[in-house]
């Protein structure tokens, strides 16, 4: 019989096993076998980023192999369930497909789905709602994950409080509690602790977080072409400063400046 580690006609069965031969407390990698639901949770949020970066380069050559890594660590944790018994990978596929037909009565249900897409996502909300109720989560915030970058849960948690009234009524008191978080920040630097600073940069954050949802703007989304922006315009600045025969090192603000305004100019069409 061959070894399924080698057959390629079985993909799932076959990444299961890989990941339990690898923790077999005998047989396994030692690095595989030391690891717990903790060490592995980084490497699970850097696989996804990188998911998130393939499909935003267009790169869908890289992106077959980051959704492997990335399926790689569900299994990963899955095996460790299974060790603990606390789960396997079967009742975890199992219950995201019990939650999948749940929460789309209109594709499995007797449901119509002569309805907006706006409506679908209010219906959604409510089979939420409905969900964290049976796990005794009342609290309107209850069940934002507090593993989730900084930003993003941010705007979760916003879009929570809106839900139930909690949430001004336009962009304009938004842009004016902006200003008022600035003037508190820029107060703060000049007589308060590094703690009280940072308390006071994280409300401005926080605030600006909730500008992009009034906006109809994903924060994260603006904030990840800012930086592809910044990088462009730097490597260009870099470049120009190679020609000249100079690195940034060698150079100064000033020129460096004068730079950026040059490439930022070669930037319009």
């Amino acid at each position: 019989m061959p070894d399924l580690v080698y057959d390629a006609t079985q993909p799932m069965p076959r990444l299961i096993e890989i990941m339990r031969r690898l923790r077999d407390p005998d047989t396994g990698c030692p690095w595989d076998i030391e690891q717990d639901f903790a060490s592995i949770a980084p490497y699970t949020i850097e696989e996804a980023y990188e998911v998130a970066d393939a499909i935003e380069r267009g790169d869908w050559a890289e992106l077959e192999g980051e959704l492997g890594d990335l399926l790689l660590q569900t299994v990963y944790h899955t095996q460790m369930g299974t060790e603990a018994g606390l789960f396997d990978f079967a009742s975890v596929a199992n219950a995201i497909s019990d939650k999948m037909i749940a929460r789309h009565p209109h594709v499995f249900g007797s449901e119509s789905r002569d309805k907006s897409a706006e409506q679908q996502v209010a219906d959604w909300e409510q089979i939420k709602a409905a969900e964290r109720a049976d796990k005794a989560q009342g609290g309107t915030l209850d069940g934002v994950a507090i593993g989730l970058p900084a930003l993003l849960r941010a705007l979760k948690l916003q879009k929570r409080a809106a839900r139930v009234g909690f949430d001004w009524p336009s962009t304009e008191e938004v842009l004016d509690k902006i200003e008022e978080e600035c003037r508190e920040l820029v107060e703060a630097r000049d007589a308060l602790t590094h703690s009280e600073i940072e308390e006071e940069y994280g409300d401005l954050l926080f605030v600006m977080a909730n500008l992009g949802r009034h906006l109809n703007l994903d924060p994260e989304a603006a904030l990840r072409a800012a930086n592809a922006k910044f990088t462009r315009r730097f490597e260009a600045v870099e470049a120009k400063l190679h020609e000249l025969g100079k690195t940034p090192a060698q150079s100064n603000l000033s020129e460096m400046d004068a730079l950026w305004d040059a490439v930022k100019a070669e930037e319009k069409p």
